[in-house]
C-alpha cells in the first residue's frame, strides 16, 4: 500500500499559449519557477485547469515532462491522466509514471455518463495499469456524474488508489469518506472558496486554481491551517474570497489566464471551445486583483 500523501496548496496550472494557440513553454517555465518560490507544496500538471481536452497526446505528454523537469524534485508534480475513454486515460496514467509524476490524478469521465459500476472500472482500470498513486478526481459539476461514497470506499481498497479531488462543494463529503474508509485516505479540496471548511472537516490540503495567481497567499493558508492559527487562515480565506469568486465567473480557466495576463505571467489565450473573457468578466477580474492587493 503507498504510503503517499499530499498536503498544502497544490496548483493546478494552467497551460500557458502564444496567440496563435501554440503551448508556451518560456512562460510555463516562469510560472512554475515562480510557483515553487512563491511556497506552493506541489504542482498538478495537465489537469482539466490546463485545458488537457482540447491538447494533443503529444503537447499532454511535453508538458507532464516539462513540468517534471522544471520542479527537478523541489515539489511532487502530479500528471492529470483523466479521459472519458478508459483506454487513452490508461495510456496517460502510464505515461504519467514513465515520466517521473508524483501521482495520477485521473477525473470522472466527463459526457458518457457512468454508472457507480462503470466508474468503479474505469477507475480500477487506471489503477491497475500503473504503480504510482492514483488521486480519484470528482467535479460534478464539469463531469455530471459523481463518485458516491460507497464507490469511494471499493476504490480505495486498491493499494494505489490513495485519495480523491474533491470539488462537490459538499462539505459532509470528507465526513462521510472518512468515515467509510479504513484505510488514510488523501482529501484534497477542488474548491478554492470552501478550502478551509474543508480541512475543518478532516481534509488535507487544496488543489487549487485561484494558487496559479495568488500562490503565497494561499500556502499561507494551508500554512496557518497546519500550525493550528484557525482565525489567520479565516482571515485570510476571506481576503481571497472575491478572487475565488471571480476566477470562476466564466468557464475555467479564462479568468484565471487572464489574470495571469494581467500580472505579467503569462498571456490570456485559450482554445476553442473557451472564449476570451468578455469585457464585464475582464472588468471583474481586475477589480478583484486590486481589491486583494495583487494588482495596483
Amino acid at each position: 500500500m503507498s504510503d503517499t500523501r499530499f498536503t498544502g496548496s497544490i496548483t493546478a496550472l494552467i497551460t500557458p499559449m502564444n496567440r496563435d494557440g501554440s503551448l508556451d513553454f518560456a512562460s510555463f517555465e516562469h510560472l512554475v519557477n515562480w510557483q515553487i518560490e512563491e511556497g506552493t507544496s506541489g504542482l498538478c500538471a495537465m489537469g482539466t485547469t490546463g485545458e488537457s481536452p482540447t491538447l494533443s497526446h503529444t503537447e499532454h505528454h511535453a508538458v507532464v515532462e516539462r513540468a517534471i523537469k522544471i520542479a527537478n524534485g523541489r515539489v511532487p508534480v502530479i500528471a492529470g491522466a483523466g479521459s472519458n475513454s478508459t483506454s487513452e486515460a490508461v495510456d496517460l496514467a502510464k505515461h504519467a509514471e514513465k515520466a517521473g509524476a508524483a501521482a495520477a490524478l485521473v477525473v470522472t469521465p466527463y459526457y458518457n455518463k457512468p454508472t457507480q459500476e462503470g466508474l468503479y472500472r474505469h477507475f480500477m482500470a487506471v489503477a491497475d495499469a500503473i504503480s504510482i498513486p492514483v488521486i480519484l478526481y470528482n467535479i460534478p459539476g464539469r463531469s455530471v456524474v459523481d463518485i458516491s461514497v460507497e464507490t469511494t470506499s471499493r476504490l480505495a481498497r486498491h493499494a494505489n488508489i490513495i485519495g480523491v479531488k474533491d470539488a462537490t462543494a459538499n462539505l459532509l463529503r470528507p465526513l462521510q469518506v472518512r468515515q467509510a474508509i479504513a484505510k488514510p485516505f488523501n482529501q484534497l479540496s477542488g474548491e478554492d472558496g470552501t478550502a478551509v471548511a474543508f480541512l475543518a472537516a478532516g481534509g488535507d490540503g487544496c488543489i487549487s486554481v485561484t494558487s496559479n495567481i495568488a500562490p503565497a497567499l494561499c500556502a499561507e493558508v494551508q500554512k496557518a491551517w497546519q500550525q493550528g492559527e484557525c482565525a489567520k487562515a479565516i482571515a485570510l480565506q476571506d481576503k481571497l474570497l472575491p478572487l475565488h469568486d471571480t476566477l470562476f465567473c466564466e468557464s475555467n480557466p479564462a479568468p484565471a489566464k487572464y489574470a495571469a495576463s494581467l500580472l505579467g505571467l503569462a498571456g490570456e489565450t485559450t482554445r476553442l471551445p473557451l472564449a476570451p473573457l468578455s469585457e464585464e468578466s475582464r472588468h471583474k477580474v481586475r477589480a478583484a486583483l486590486v481589491q486583494v492587493g495583487l494588482l495596483n
